[in-house]
């Protein structure tokens, strides 16, 4: 019997699994990163991918749009990179005055002075105007229709620019394959109408069959979701992108700058090369620590690891999450999907009939539940995960005993310490 480690809050919990039915552990790589977050982000604006520099692509008396992350992406660092964006285009002769930032805040609410001083650093704050994108009433401009129906409409004051900057952080995601990117503009900077249209394609076109399995954690290629999102944004065709990488210590590792399209490639691949983890087959068990604190602080935050988890268990599999989750759920829409419908055919009925992605985060985990013996270590009310489909254990001891007693003691594992980074991909077999 071999015992592991995995974070859990602001400490660690002891798992033990018998060496021989351990089948690996499934942690991020370690690649090459920058020494410093400063030199990632330096490297990325003197080296752009598919565009001439930024200083050279903006001209004096231009007016100079930068579209950034809002107050719930602050792991991307962004005042540290939007001060260093800044000193780029002042060093091409544009007025401060004629720099202005638009924070990409989707559907989300609000921000106040304090959060955007957050963002942009008191420098910044200090010198530039903040501007939080509101989607059901600020102007837009329309662009038309996409060809899957998503109406064309992004914030006016950023098209009434004569350069956009997209700036952003890249990470899975697990609708739109990848955030990052084109998110920063769609739903960054779009009409809740476009947003709502084209988050609707996360669902089956048919009513009953549940959500577009191709719209999922690092798919891009037949991901509607994804390829509406690039069509939009097509029409728009920022200027010029700057994107972070994190590593495993949650520092700026990489950044990549340029080309909207090519750079963000260019920034998924990285991503990859970290996180996504080959595997040969599923396993009977997969014991997926959300990280630690603050990626447990709620089960909101926490569900990363279990999509990600659920890519290495076969079907009917025992799930193991560790996640303290001290805040409970984290989002009131998370918490009543799962408590307030009793199937997952309600469940989809109201995704369908008012889409949000916090809905749609509570009907995938439902579907988890569903879909395999989903149990969880935690400091959650167990009340609140009553009737969920998730069975709660304070201790890792117990959780454990109700899995043997469902599943037999011989069950093949997988452990995934970082399960809200790395993402399992099995690998088709050849004869």
């Amino acid at each position: 019997m071999s015992r592991y480690e995995m974070k859990f809050d602001q400490g660690e919990l002891s798992v033990e699994v018998p060496g021989e039915d351990l089948l690996g552990i499934l942690r991020s790589r370690e690649v090459p990163c920058a020494k410093t977050e400063e030199e990632a982000v330096r490297s990325a604006l003197e080296n752009p991918i598919g565009t001439p520099r930024l200083r050279d692509i903006v001209k004096p008396g231009e007016r100079i749009c930068i579209v950034t992350c809002d107050v719930t992406r602050l792991w991307q660092h962004p005042s540290l990179y939007l001060e260093i964006i800044v000193e780029e285009l002042l060093g091409a002769g544009v007025l401060e005055s004629d720099i202005f930032f638009l924070s990409g805040t989707g559907t989300h609410r609000n921000q106040s002075p304090e959060e955007h001083k957050a963002l942009l650093g008191e420098k910044l704050y200090s010198r530039h105007k903040i501007y939080d994108h509101q989607s059901k009433t600020d102007a837009m401009t329309d662009f038309g229709v996409t060809s899957r129906g998503t109406p064309i409409k992004f914030n006016k004051r950023a098209t009434d620019s004569d350069h956009i900057v997209v700036t952003g952080g890249i990470v899975y995601h697990f609708m739109a394959g990848w955030g990052g990117g084109k998110k920063g503009i769609l739903p960054g900077i779009a009409s809740y109408d476009t947003v709502m249209k084209n988050h609707s394609l996360a669902l089956s076109p048919i009513p009953g069959e549940g959500r577009n399995m191709d719209c999922s954690s690092g798919t891009i290629e037949k991901n509607l979701i994804h390829l509406d999102m690039v069509e939009a944004v097509a029409k728009l065709a920022p200027s010029f992108l700057f994107n972070v990488i994190m590593n495993a210590e949650g520092r700026i590792g990489w950044a990549v700058a340029g080309d909207w399209q090519q750079a963000y490639q260019k920034g998924m691949d990285i991503v990859d090369s970290v996180e996504a983890i080959p595997i040969d087959r599923q396993a009977d068990l997969v014991i997926a620590s959300a990280c630690g604190f603050p990626k447990d602080i709620n089960f909101y935050q926490s569900t990363k690891a279990i999509f990600n988890g659920r890519e290495a268990l076969r079907p009917g599999g025992a799930m193991l999450l560790i996640a303290a989750c001290p805040e409970g759920y984290g989002n009131q829409e998370v918490q009543r999907m799962l408590l307030d419908y009793p199937t997952n055919a309600k469940r989809e009925a109201e995704l369908r009939r008012e889409f949000t992605i916090a809905k749609h985060v509570g009907f995938c985990t439902a579907e988890v539940a569903e879909q395999y013996d989903f149990h969880i270590v935690t400091r959650m009310d167990p009340a609140l995960l009553e009737g969920t489909g998730i069975t709660s254990s304070p201790t890792v001891e117990e959780a454990m005993k109700k899995i043997h007693a469902r599943h037999g003691n011989r069950l093949k594992t997988w452990l995934m310490p970082q399960a809200s980074n790395t993402l399992p991909k099995l690998q088709a077999r050849t004869a």
